[in-house]
């Protein structure tokens, strides 16, 4: 485990290196058949993650967002998300990271948040998580008013869960924000948001999620209460709040 937490870091550092070069710069955006943005950036951090992992660790699998999967029945899989808001990436904004996720056996025993601008690595392994080296936890916030609600774009709750539920939820908060993507987990993770709602997501951007927020102490399921693995959307927050937000939301 040791050699693989170190392994995050190169990972982290080397695609950290190429978005840094391509930020707040003229970029070329292209569009994908679903219509979300990508961009060269996203392309070369994942090139340079998967090359160094079938170098180092040439038994794994890997599967990313942008380059699809290889080696998909091995024992230990990565998942790669090089760009986890490219939308604000491309906006010029810090609300934005690289998603790293290590599952074994499909089961993910390490994730990685990585801000490259920011210089902010977040490694969490189920147990613990660390930023910048340093142990964090979330909240022990356990009432609703006195919660921070961050997501990351309410129209996708328009789109895909009950909006009406989740526009009362955020009547009742002390603090609602779009300070989303996985930057929202962040500060979570961190103690300063208390609750994180994605309607839809992929695996590439859930894995990395699981053992950085529940390595802080919070709970990470799907809307609906059960396995995030197995669902498209996730409510994160405090122990406090969780079985709360999911009896409001539905």
């Amino acid at each position: 485990m040791k050699e693989l937490k170190e392994f995050t870091k190169l990972l982290a550092e080397e695609s950290g290196k190429i978005i840094k070069s391509y930020f707040r710069s003229d970029l070329n955006i292209e569009r994908k058949p679903d219509k979300s943005p990508v961009t060269i950036a996203d392309k070369k951090a994942e090139e340079i993650m998967r090359e160094l992992i079938m170098k180092n660790f040439p038994e794994h699998g890997i599967l990313g967002e942008e380059f699809g999967e290889h080696n998909p029945d091995a024992e230990y899989k990565w998942i790669l998300d090089p760009i986890d808001g490219t939308k604000s990436f491309i906006h010029g904004t810090v609300t934005f990271g690289t998603l790293i996720g290590l599952l074994k056996n499909n089961e993910p025993i390490l994730g990685v948040i990585n801000q490259p601008i920011m210089n902010d690595f977040m490694l969490g392994d189920n147990v613990t998580t660390e930023l910048n080296s340093n142990s964090i936890k979330v909240n022990n916030t356990n009432n609703i008013a006195d919660a921070s609600l961050m997501t990351t774009d309410q129209t996708y709750i328009r789109q895909y869960h009950n909006i009406d539920k989740f526009l009362k939820l955020t009547e009742q908060v002390k603090l609602y924000r779009m300070w989303g993507d996985c930057y929202g987990y962040m500060l979570l993770a961190m103690g300063y948001a208390d609750i994180m709602i994605d309607p839809i997501m992929h695996i590439w951007d859930t894995a990395a999620l699981v053992p950085v927020v529940q390595g802080a102490g919070g709970i990470i399921t799907d809307y609906f209460g059960n396995d995030v693995m197995k669902g498209e959307s996730v409510i994160a927050s405090t122990p406090g709040l969780h079985s709360q937000l999911v009896k409001m939301l539905n």
